[in-house]
């Protein structure tokens, strides 16, 4: 297992400048089994940069494990996959205790068999096809970065994120996620139809030979270090303002909240997704090359970041309004600080 206890070193600009080049590598190593989906491609690389797990939606057959098990392979990490299921019990993903007997000694005891989750990319796969209990356990892992099970408390390794895959909710046998589990995914990502050329490229590179491994290209400790290096680039006071007020403007309940959010929203989103627009903003500062924060960066990650903090009410769903048309309307409304970069 890929685990690091030590904390990463800071870099130099040349390292910097390397482990930089090594994650936009990793994306291209990815590209060459996925055909299109860059948004999404993108959005699952700034959610890792950025320390973060990604919910993943789409219909079946859009390649999503797929895509998933291409970022595993193109990184030197530890990975394991959970198929979500309606029979599945939380111990199936924490782990459980075991009763051996010492054939020499004839002494029982219990040891505890670590589960799926002590690994550092974790694929849930269809995790909407498990019910909230199971769903559940999750929890504590993807927030504290630990598990407690037979009464000790175990940490994961680092680095550590969930890679979750849903089907929509409109598709039978499938259970709504907990708003409590939503937050914690820093990115609903949402993987739609392709177009028409990449659908002819899929055919091609899914009916001919073999595809080629992949290089892997990044491992535990480069990860860890862009982590660092993510969080390090500043974020001027204006920018934390105009995050703050994007999130705001999302609450039904404030006074500032536009007329769209007053009729079509029933809650907004918590002060989390105020701290996942500014991590993820700083992820892609970070991968644009560039040493600050910009509200352009803000503005790239605003939709996968609010876009499942946003619930719309019975009156959105009425008139067909989505929680991404509202969150593209509140972009239209919050005019970012005058003045500021925006490249």
């Amino acid at each position: 297992m890929a685990e690091v206890s030590a904390a990463p070193r800071r870099y130099s600009d040349n390292d910097a400048a390397a482990l930089i080049s090594a994650a936009q590598a990793m994306r291209t190593q990815v590209s060459r089994r996925i055909v299109g989906q860059t948004d999404a491609l993108d959005e699952i690389l700034l959610a890792i940069v950025a320390g973060g797990h990604a919910l993943l939606v789409g219909v079946p057959g859009l390649a999503k494990t797929m895509m998933v098990r291409a970022v595993s392979e193109a990184m030197q990490l530890d990975f394991r996959r959970i198929q979500f299921t309606p029979d599945l019990v939380p111990s199936d993903i924490t782990g459980t205790e075991l009763l051996e007997e010492d054939s020499a000694t004839g002494h029982r005891a219990f040891r505890f068999v670590r589960g799926p989750i002590f690994a550092n990319i974790v694929l849930a796969d269809e995790i909407n096809r498990a019910p909230p209990r199971t769903q559940a356990a999750l929890l504590e892992a993807m927030q504290e970065y630990r598990v407690t099970a037979a009464g000790q408390t175990m940490p994961l390794p680092a680095p550590f994120f969930v890679l979750a895959t849903q089907n929509p909710i409109e598709q039978e046998g499938t259970y709504p996620l907990p708003e409590a589990q939503l937050d914690r995914f820093l990115f609903d990502i949402r993987v739609d139809y392709p177009g028409e050329d990449d659908e002819v490229g899929i055919l091609r590179s899914t009916t001919g030979a073999a595809a080629e491994p992949l290089t892997p290209v990044l491992d535990a400790l480069q990860v860890r270090a862009l982590q660092t290096m993510a969080r390090d680039i500043p974020a001027s006071d204006t920018v934390l303002r105009y995050a703050a007020q994007l999130v705001r403007a999302t609450r039904p309940g404030d006074p500032r909240a536009p007329e769209l959010v007053t009729k079509y929203v029933r809650w907004g989103a918590g002060p989390r997704a105020g701290q996942a627009l500014i991590l993820g903003a700083k992820a892609h500062a970070l991968l644009a090359g560039r040493v600050a924060v910009s509200p352009a960066d803000v503005q790239r990650v605003a939709i996968p970041v609010l876009r499942h903090r946003v619930l719309p009410n019975y009156a959105a769903e009425a008139d067909g309004i989505a929680s991404d048309a509202i969150v593209k309307e509140l972009m239209v409304r919050v005019e970012p600080p005058r003045g500021a970069v925006s490249r």
